[in-house]
């Protein structure tokens, strides 16, 4: 049975939120645990949810329900960690500091095989360093990067680096398309997927000196990488291409507005909705419509972002993630260990 580590401290809502979507997930994916933390926070979260289960909105933004799970079921090892990486310390020096962090220990776990793969909430930068010192670089793989996969209309789009690279060379997002491909055709199922680097204009001579170089790379393989140009922010949902490379300050930004604006065109309409009574009748209307296509476009649903390009798995989930997105993330995790993704790109490297 295939073994998930999760940092069970790590996130705005650890330990309770982590432990529950974990043990969740657990018991709809079929895979054992190894809860990572304070031993003693961990057992009462999990005898209060063995007593008393939990609420979730199950990704809706709706009415919650309890989620009951029968812990007894379930194979689950906890690993003790004294220490905690919290989100403001400085990633390198707090994983040396504090060997005996949760975050470093279940990095460990994936290193030693006591698990296969791991789920974290917390310090983005702790989770991409104690796994690239943890687990090692994949050889011909410069650095790690996020993949983050986006809903469009008709299938999902992966951006990479989505935040683990602020400072890229055109070799770096050559490399970034090798992984992301392999993600989309393995993970995601798109057989031939098409690239495109994250550009001002469609042009080739568009941008700065990285995309443009970036561009030139990707064009001189252009079957290999199946490559169709630059692509545009407002081509990024138009389904132009199936894997969109860029730098991870410029992959995290794009990331940040897209969450933002769509928090904020939900907000105005519901505003709307309430504004008069022909407006709260029509809202009552369109409920069940707005809650299927909040579940579509919300981070919770995809769980987590897969590291590319180290000798392991490591997803990483949204620090303000609760059990419904930890539930999701445990899924990523599993189905990149199934599936073996990371494997496959050393073959193709």
């Amino acid at each position: 049975m295939t073994r998930i580590a999760v940092d069970a401290m790590g996130g705005d809502h650890a330990p309770f939120e982590i432990v529950a979507g974990a043990v969740w997930g657990a018991a709809q994916y079929g895979v054992a645990l190894e809860l990572v933390g304070k031993q003693d926070q961990i057992e009462q979260c999990l005898e209060t949810i063995q007593q008393e289960g939990f609420l979730s909105d199950c990704g809706k933004a709706g009415k919650k329900k309890k989620i009951k799970v029968d812990i007894k079921s379930l194979d689950i090892k906890i690993t003790h960690a004294s220490e905690v990486i919290e989100m403001g310390e400085a990633p390198g020096q707090a994983i040396r500091k504090k060997k005996n962090s949760s975050i470093v220990l279940a990095v460990n776990s994936v290193a030693t095989g006591s698990s296969d793969g791991l789920v974290a909430a917390g310090s983005t930068g702790a989770a991409m360093a104690s796994s690239l010192f943890g687990l090692g670089r994949i050889p011909g793989i410069d650095r790690p990067a996020i993949a983050v996969t986006l809903p469009t209309m008709k299938k999902p789009v992966v951006i990479i680096d989505g935040g683990a690279n602020s400072n890229c060379t055109p070799q770096m997002l050559k490399q970034f398309a090798i992984m992301g491909m392999t993600f989309s055709k393995n993970v995601l199922g798109i057989q031939k997927p098409k690239v495109g680097v994250l550009n001002i204009g469609e042009e080739a001579g568009k941008g700065n000196e990285l995309a443009q170089s970036t561009y030139n790379l990707l064009e001189e393989e252009k079957e290999k990488f199946n490559f169709m140009g630059n692509v545009e922010g407002k081509e990024l949902f138009l389904n132009v291409c199936d894997v969109v490379v860029c730098d991870g300050f410029a992959g995290n930004v794009v990331l940040k507005v897209v969450e933002g604006t769509s928090s904020l065109l939900f907000k105005m309409i519901k505003s709307e909705f309430k504004s008069d009574f022909l407006g709260m009748i029509i809202g009552m209307l369109a409920k069940p419509f707005m809650r299927r296509i909040y579940g579509r476009i919300n981070y919770e649903e995809f769980g987590g972002c897969l590291l590319l390009g180290v000798k392991g798995v490591t997803v990483i989930a949204h620090g303000r993630s609760k059990a419904y997105a930890i539930k999701n993330a445990v899924r990523v995790a599993r189905d990149a260990v199934e599936t073996q993704v990371n494997k496959t790109i050393a073959e193709i490297i």
